[in-house]
């Protein structure tokens, strides 16, 4: 079958997310994509974690990713405040991140730079000026007293560059000026992201070695953090805290028609008489299979129930737009959300850069 180059921009969807990329340019497609491994772990109850894979340069282009290793470990209930749950999440995230930088060649010996990335002013973009805020550093201590650091860390620093607005400088150029001087053997760059589905905003968690490019996902794309900017391997980490106005409506109207389809199988159970115990729980997102036929959709809501997604998307964008109302918005929840998944990942990150913290001693280096 022939393969049709997808440039994402003009599908007027923007996500900093490698899998929504992949979704949304197998729709396109209507097949898969040559250059692009991915799997599926779901063995850990409530948690599932996707590793993909972009082989090439051409399959990168498909989907408008850079060639490199990406995963993703979303947990749908992260939103409920439950610390069960975040130690959990955070207990997997250290694991994974571990194996990034085995995977990466980072030794216990090799020194880590961390950049929150993002505004400290605004709420959902706080995200890793939050988690430098808890990270466990140590370089300064490697210099000044070094017969004090016990076995078992490594040498930490970190930065918050705070954004463009504030300091009129590029943020890349920051991170370089500090690469450049203090000589990390790795960046970590961690930064608040963009969604183009709802079930993913709060509850998803994306690591990938390709770099970063700050505010790309609500489209204020500025100099890339990589490995070819500054010279050393870039880790990113990011949380899609926010997603625009145009997703909300696409994703509610295909709430409607699940909701409808979902509904009219149920009535058909009642029908025949099935217990009430076997009927399926409702679940989100809902997929093509949970939708009604097309009559039925335009019976509910005439054409705009038979669009395709992308069509829906375009109409709605077309709606927004010219009126000024296309939105970036975040959840209501977003101050105890950044709160407790920075916490999560700094967690994590201090766990997996030194061997000295464990399980039962983390929380001492957090607050």
């Amino acid at each position: 079958m022939e393969q049709h180059e997808l440039d994402l921009s003009g599908y007027s969807i923007r996500t900093d997310l490698a899998v929504e990329a992949k979704e949304l340019a197998e729709q396109q497609t209507g097949s898969s994509i040559p250059g692009i491994q991915m799997e599926t772990d779901d063995r850990e109850p409530g948690i599932r974690v996707t590793r993909l894979t972009v082989e090439n340069e051409e399959a990168g282009r498909q989907i408008g990713k850079l060639p490199g290793n990406y995963l993703t470990i979303e947990v749908p209930k992260l939103r409920g405040n439950d610390t069960d749950l975040e130690d959990q999440v955070t207990q997997r995230f250290s694991i994974e991140f571990a194996q990034f930088l085995q995977k990466k060649g980072i030794t216990e010996d090799k020194k880590v730079l961390v950049v929150g990335l993002g505004n400290w002013n605004v709420t959902p973009d706080a995200l890793g000026p939050m988690v430098v805020e808890n990270l466990l550093v140590t370089r300064h201590l490697f210099s000044l007293a070094p017969e004090s650091v016990a076995e078992g860390y490594r040498e930490v620093s970190a930065i918050s560059p705070g954004v463009l607005g504030i300091t009129g400088i590029e943020t890349s150029e920051i991170v370089f000026g500090v690469v450049e001087k203090s000589k990390p053997d790795l960046v970590i760059a961690i930064d608040a992201l963009a969604s183009r589905a709802l079930h993913r905003v709060n509850t998803t968690i994306q690591i990938s070695d390709t770099g970063i490019h700050p505010g790309s996902g609500v489209g204020n794309k500025r100099k890339a953090i990589d490995e070819q900017t500054l010279g050393v391997p870039v880790i990113a980490i990011g949380v899609p805290t926010v997603v625009f106005a145009s997703t909300i409506v696409n994703d509610a109207i295909t709430y409607l028609l699940g909701h409808f389809g979902q509904s009219i199988k149920e009535n058909n159970r009642a029908f025949n008489r099935l217990a009430v115990s076997q009927v399926p729980e409702r679940k989100e997102p809902y997929g093509e299979e949970d939708l009604p036929d097309l009559e039925t959709r335009k019976t509910f809501m005439g054409l705009v129930g038979q669009l395709s997604e992308q069509e829906k998307n375009q109409l709605i964008r077309e709606v927004l737009n010219p009126l000024g109302q296309e939105l970036v918005v975040t959840p209501k929840e977003i101050d105890d959300f950044i709160e407790g998944i920075s916490n999560v990942i700094a967690t994590g990150l201090n766990r997996a850069l030194h061997r000295a913290v464990s399980e039962e001693n983390a929380a001492a280096y957090t607050h």
